[in-house]
C-alpha cells in the first residue's frame, strides 16, 4: 500500500490510477492522515454464455400440431385452413378508427 496525499493525487491522478489498474492499493491521505482507500474492483471473470435457451432442452413435437379450434377462435384465428388465420382487417384496425375520430376537428 502506497500512502498519496490529496494535493499529489490531483498532480499525478492519471499515474496513481494507472498504478491502481495495475492492481495496487493507494492510501489517500490528508496531511498524512489516512482517510479513504483506492483499490482495484474485484471482478468476476466473464463465463462463456451457453448457445440457446437450455442445454439439453427439446420442444416435443405436440408443438408442431395443429392447435384446437376453440384455441384458435379465442385468439381471433380460425380452423378454416382456406383463410389465412389472421384476424379479419375491420376489426384489427377498430382502434385507429377511434383515434383518428377523436383527433377530427368538430
Amino acid at each position: 500500500m502506497n500512502k498519496v496525499n490529496i494535493a499529489d493525487a490531483r498532480a499525478n491522478l492519471s499515474r496513481h490510477l494507472a498504478r491502481v489498474e495495475a492492481g495496487e492499493t493507494i492510501v489517500l491521505c490528508r496531511r498524512n492522515v489516512p482517510i479513504a482507500e483506492i483499490r482495484p474492483l474485484q471482478t468476476e471473470p466473464a463465463r462463456e454464455r451457453p448457445v440457446g435457451i437450455d442445454r439439453g432442452m427439446s420442444v416435443p413435437d405436440s408443438f408442431f400440431e395443429p392447435l384446437p379450434a376453440e384455441l384458435l377462435s379465442a385468439f381471433g384465428g380460425t380452423d378454416d385452413e382456406s383463410s389465412s388465420g389472421s384476424p379479419p382487417v375491420a376489426d384489427a384496425y377498430h382502434w385507429t378508427d377511434e383515434i383518428y375520430r377523436s383527433t377530427e376537428e368538430p
